[in-house]
Order: structure tokens, then C-alpha cells, then sequence
């Protein structure tokens, strides 16, 4: 359904504005009829501008077409005359108000290209220029090219870094057009200087598409992703999952309450307190993490080690879990932890200390005199959290320790539903793949069809950070579609410590321009 939308969103673009310079294709010189022919009508107007045959095929590119379109009919206009910078705002804006506008005038008459006077550009007109030249340039790269991103958060400490600034490759798996391509430029979901206002408008959405790119995802590879569950935020509160705040809150409400409790209270306490929004995918939060298994993959956790197909995963070099230190009741100094690199952890007492540490990480701090043991923090098998996925502790008692075997759900594959693990698949039904879901006398109905199995859309991935005791990652909040991958992470160019200052120490030397693997 999507690919039709597409074709239809692509032939109107393409046709209907072209369809409005009727009476300027005849003030040129040329049938005003063949501005109605999807098409040809472009395809003469790109030769009436004397443009190369390149921009044709520009049109037919998403999101590019757009900017294209809007130079060809600057360049139309110029033809008669109108050279203003208000004038091609105005063209480019409301082509369908501008241009039967400007036929209706009766002192235009049409000049080739070739003999157009050369406009003279005052000192604001060349910056104008410049600048709308440089945002549309940096757009088209950052869209489909590149991304410049700043690891925020230590869930793949130490492979990345917070304060790490890396590219993005959009090229590795193949770009995808903006699906709210309406937008200020350079900001993500909020307008600068705003804590709750929106960068982008929604009455023109476009559906999914994705270009071919060098070559699809592996297991572990490095992945920049829009945040599934970011699909509806509590604005106060971005840095938590909107789901995780409202299930917190009706436990909250069912232990205070008991029986007195109603289902969706919780839900609805929160959006009385909160501001609450919903995200196109595009406009979710970039999350960073590794991807350890690809769609038919069966991903099992046992006592922190991960397998894929029933093989253990190679395990990334620096990866960190949490471990209870003790000590003969001496502490560390900062000297000790800024040798060994350690970034995260505390005192729990005079001999305990709670640390993240990698496996190097960990025999060294074996070796301190002053370590009596170190022991691995894990949550035993059976042992229940509620916040890991999915979220139905009745039939599915796992941990961030202990969790699975999951199958990752892959596109054309048919999966048997029931009641007791559709908690697993209900958001890939509802969300992800927009069709209607309820269930009825303990039975399960799709579109308003009883369903027995479902078969999948699209493909989907499963992401974790390194830093495996400290990553909100796929075990919290499940599968990652297809659709919300945004690009590969490739390359660190520069890495800032953002606990010293810039004079003493804060660029990490030994951490710039490095690849990432």
C-alpha cells in the first residue's frame, strides 16, 4: 500500500505544478496543452529553461525532486523578467498561486536563457544566495549522504565514548527519503530555543521508501536508529520510555489502590501531568547501538553471554558489565580509577564498590592489593523485572541476564499467535505495521479478522549496547524495524572528555580519528 502511495505522491508532484504554467508555456513559444501531460510536461520545461538532461532524472528522486522543481521554476521566471528574491520565494512556495498569477500579467514577454541580462546582485542578495545554496547542499548530504552524531549516553561505553563526535553513513544500508520532509533545517524534533515546540509539520507526510545502498546490516555492526518506543514522548521527560513511565505508574496505582484500582488510570494520570506528544519515525530519537542479531536469527541470553542460532556471539572487545567489588575497606583513589579508565560505578560502603568493568578492566582490578574479590552481578534465570521485554511477566519471566530463545521476526515469514506470546508481536501488529488489533473472549483479531498467525511486513533487528548492565537497548523495548534504521556509524573524528575543560586535557588524543568496529 505504501509503494502505491508513493507512486501517486510521486506522479502528482511531477504533474499538477506543471499543469498551473499552462499560459506560460504559451507566452514561450510552446503548445500550452503539453503542460498537462504527466511527464513530458517537466521534461519540456527543463528544456525551455535550458537546463541538462540530469535534471530530469532529478525529479524522479524523492525529497531532491523538490528542491529541483523549485530551481527549475525560479529559472522559468526569470525568463519573464521576475528576478526579485521575493518573486522566487513566492514561486517556490505557492507555484500554484505564482505562476497563473504571473501568466494573467500582460507586460511579460519570454527571453531564452541565453539572452538574459546578467542580474546584478547587491551585498544581502549574494548572501541570500549563499546561504539557501549551503542549507540546501548540507540537507541533501546530511539526508543521503552523511550525519554528523554525539554519542550522549554510556551504553556502548567503552567502544564509544560519550563526548565522541562520529559520522553516520547513510550509504551503507541505502538512505531513506524524509517521511516529514516539511522541517527547520538541522534540528532533530524541536524548534531551537524551545523545550516543547515541534520543528516539523505533519500535514505532509510521506510514506517509506528506502534507496539501494552498498549492503544491508550484519551482525555487529554499528547501527544508528530511530527509537521505537519514542513514537510517543512525555516532553518533561525524554530521556525515559513513554511506556515504561505509564507502566510504572499503573503498578504505582494498582499497589496504592488495590481493588479500587481501574486499568488505564495510570495511563491517564500521566498525560494529565505531563505534556505528551507523538513522533513521526523520522523525527524519533536517534539511538546508537551494536546489532547482534538480523532478521531469523534466535537470540538466547544465559548468565550474560549472548547466543545467536544456538552459537555464543562474538563478544565486542571493550564490552562492560556491572560487578560488586570488595575491598579490605580501603577505598580507591582518583589516581587508581583514572589508570584503569573506570567511568562508571560508586561506594556502596567502606569495602563495597560497585563497578562497570570490561573483562581487561576487571583482572586489573583483581590484581589492586587492596581487592578482595570481584564478583559478577548477574540476575539469576526465572528471577522477574518487569521493565525487560515484553512485558508480560506471566508467560515470559526474563532478564537482562537471562532472556529468550526470541526468534527476530523477518519479512514474508508467518508466525503462529496465541494469547500466550503475542505479547511479543502486538506492537510489530499495531505500530510498526498499522493494522488493527484488539482481542476479544481470550481470541485474537487482526483488521477484524480472527487470527491464528501473522505473517511480517518488513524486517526487523535486535540492538544492544556494550556496556550490557547499562544500555536501554532491545531487552527493554523489543524489535527495531526496518524502517527506523537510520545509518552505519563509521568513523570518530573528534572525542571530548565532558568532565574536564578544554585547557586541561578534554580532547581525548588517543580517541580521534578512529574507526569504529
Amino acid at each position: 500500500m505504501s509503494v502505491i502511495i508513493f507512486s501517486i505522491s510521486l506522479i502528482a508532484l511531477l504533474t499538477v505544478p506543471a499543469a498551473f504554467a499552462y499560459k506560460l508555456f504559451e507566452k514561450a513559444g510552446i503548445q500550452g496543452r503539453k503542460a498537462l501531460v504527466p511527464f513530458y510536461n517537466l521534461f519540456i520545461w527543463v528544456r525551455l529553461v535550458e537546463k541538462s538532461f540530469w535534471w530530469y532524472l532529478w525529479l524522479a528522486i524523492p525529497f531532491i525532486n523538490v528542491f529541483t522543481f523549485m530551481l527549475l521554476a525560479i529559472e522559468l521566471i526569470k525568463g519573464f523578467g521576475k528576478t526579485k528574491i521575493h518573486d522566487q520565494i513566492l514561486v517556490s512556495l505557492l507555484p500554484f498561486i505564482y505562476l497563473p498569477w504571473l501568466a494573467l500579467q500582460s507586460n511579460i514577454h519570454w527571453t531564452p536563457p541565453a539572452q538574459q541580462p546578467k542580474i546584478k546582485k547587491g551585498v544581502v542578495r549574494e548572501w541570500v544566495d549563499a546561504i539557501v545554496f549551503a542549507v540546501i547542499a548540507a540537507s541533501i548530504i546530511r539526508i543521503f549522504l552523511m550525519e554528523a552524531y554525539t554519542i550522549p549516553t554510556s551504553s556502548m561505553e567503552k567502544s564509544l565514548l560519550v563526548g565522541d563526535y562520529l559520522f553516520v553513513s547513510k550509504l551503507s544500508y541505502g538512505p531513506k527519503s524524509p517521511m516529514t520532509p516539511i522541517a527547520f533545517p538541522f534540528v532533530h524534533h524541536t524548534l531551537p530555543f524551545t523545550a516543547l515546540t515541534k520543528s516539523y509539520v505533519e500535514w505532509l507526510k510521506l510514506p517509506y521508501h528506502r534507496y539501494p545502498g552498498f549492503g544491508k546490516i550484519k551482525n555487529n555492526d554499528v547501527v544508528v536508529f530511530n527509537y521505537p518506543s519514542g513514537d510517543t514522548v512525555v516532553l518533561e521527560r525524554q530521556n525515559e520510555d513513554y511506556y515504561q513511565i505509564v507502566r510504572s505508574k499503573e503498578q504505582e496505582l494498582k499497589d496504592r489502590l488495590g481493588e479500587a484500582y481501574k486499568p488505564g488510570s495510570g495511563r491517564e494520570a500521566i498525560w494529565k501531568a505531563y505534556h505528551v506528544t507523538d513522533r513521526p519515525v523520522d523525527k524519533r530519537e536517534n539511538y546508537i547501538k551494536r546489532c547482534v542479531a538480523i532478521p531469523g536469527d534466535v537470540i538466547e541470553i544465559k548468565n550474560r553471554q549472548l547466543y545467536v542460532n544456538n552459537k555464543p556471539a562474538d563478544n565486542p572487545k571493550n564490552m562492560q558489565f556491572m560487578y560488586d567489588v570488595f575491598t579490605n575497606g580501603t577505598g580507591f583513589n582518583q589516581n587508581t580509577i583514572d589508570k584503569l579508565d573506570i567511568s562508571e560505578g560508586g561506594r556502596v560502603n567502606n569495602s563495597h564498590y560497585i563497578l562497570y568493568l570490561s573483562e581487561e578492566k576487571k583482572k586489573q582490578v583483581e590484581e589492586l592489593s587492596n581487592v578482595n574479590k570481584v564478583v559478577p552481578h548477574i540476575q539469576t534465570a526465572g528471577e522477574i523485572y518487569p521493565p525487560i521485554f515484553p512485558h508480560d511477566i506471566e508467560n515470559f519471566q526474563w532478564n537482562q541476564d537471562n532472556f529468550g530463545p526470541l526468534t527476530i521476526p523477518k519479512k514474508g515469514v508467518k508466525v503462529d499467535i496465541t494469547i500466550q506470546n503475542i505479547a511479543l508481536y502486538k506492537k510489530i501488529i499495531m505500530k510498526y505495521e498499522d493494522n488493527d488489533f484488539e482481542i476479544k473472549q481470550g481470541k485474537i483479531f487482526i483488521n477484524g479478522k480472527e487470527s491464528t498467525n501473522y505473517t511480517f511486513k518488513q524486517d526487523y533487528y535486535w540492538m544492544m549496547g556494550d556496556n550490557r548492565h547499562n544500555s536501554a537497548d532491545s531487552r527493554y523495548w523489543g524489535f527495531v524495524p526496518e524502517d527506523h534504521i537510520v545509518g552505519k556509524a563509521v568513523f570518530v573524528w573528534l572525542s571530548l572528555d565532558p568532565n574536564k575543560a578544554l585547557t586541561n586535557g578534554k580532547i581525548r588524543w588517543d580517541k580521534v580519528l578512529r574507526t569504529i568496529k
